[in-house]
């Protein structure tokens, strides 16, 4: 089971938000490649970036930022954000993304998003972000009329590599994981699936554990948690390691 520490980025910095609203963020670090870097150093075996920017605005501006990331840390890196376009896809791996994670294009665009698992297999993961079951695309503020259960045979099909599932109500808020829907999505998936939202202490990483050895729970994603300390990162890790030993 691996802990994705997340790191938002708009406007250069290094935020978490709060339910993934753009007006509700808190500036955790002004230099982010010194968050990652500090992160790698506290034993992160990966990063979760997201660019805010493209996934409200649906451009990205960046992409150099995330290049000094990438060449500082010795983990990879998934990234997620306004990717809608196979040159957005080039442009992050060329940044040195090891992994994408697409939300929008996949629910709106079912045709161009199995071209880009084709282009890039095993590279390319989906973004679920629901409300009350409902998924939710354009960085969180528009309805998709669908539901998790309609659309994961198609993805499936399309080419997915990997799933993360986030509860909007939950994400940043620090209420807990949405236990039973993770377990009927990890139970469900051939891929991986990744818990996001709501990712708050080691209580949730050990409720999520047998997940990982039950179902196809890869890991889970956090970061105000990490960044606030009701996380405990290295503890958390530790506590992982333990299990497997």
């Amino acid at each position: 089971m691996i802990i994705f520490p997340a790191v938002d980025l708009p406007g250069g910095k290094a935020v978490r938000l709060t339910q993934g609203l753009a007006d509700q963020s808190t500036v955790h670090n002004a230099d982010p490649v010194a968050a990652a870097l500090d992160l790698q150093a506290r034993g992160a075996e990966w990063l979760h970036l997201i660019d805010l920017d493209g996934a409200f605005q649906g451009k990205s501006v960046n992409s150099a930022l995330v290049a000094k990331i990438s060449a500082a840390l010795d983990i990879p890196i998934e990234l997620g954000g306004g990717v809608r376009d196979e040159d957005a896809a080039r442009l992050w791996f060329d940044a040195g993304v090891t992994r994408l994670i697409i939300g929008t294009m996949a629910l709106e665009n079912p045709k161009e998003y199995a071209r880009l698992c084709s282009l890039f297999p095993g590279k390319i993961g989906v973004s679920l972000d629901a409300v009350d079951g409902r998924l939710q695309t354009r960085g969180w503020v528009a309805d998709a009329g669908l539901t998790i259960d309609a659309v994961l045979p198609r993805l499936l099909r399309d080419g997915t590599a990997f799933i993360i599932y986030t509860d909007i109500a939950r994400d940043g808020m620090q209420t807990g994981v949405n236990l039973p829907m993770l377990t009927h999505l990890a139970e469900a998936s051939t891929v991986p699936v990744v818990a996001a939202g709501g990712v708050s202490t080691i209580d949730d990483i050990r409720n999520l554990y047998p997940l990982s050895v039950n179902a196809n729970l890869q890991g889970a994603i956090s970061g105000r948690a990490i960044y606030e300390g009701t996380l405990d990162l290295e503890a958390a890790m530790r506590w992982i390691r333990e299990q497997k030993a």
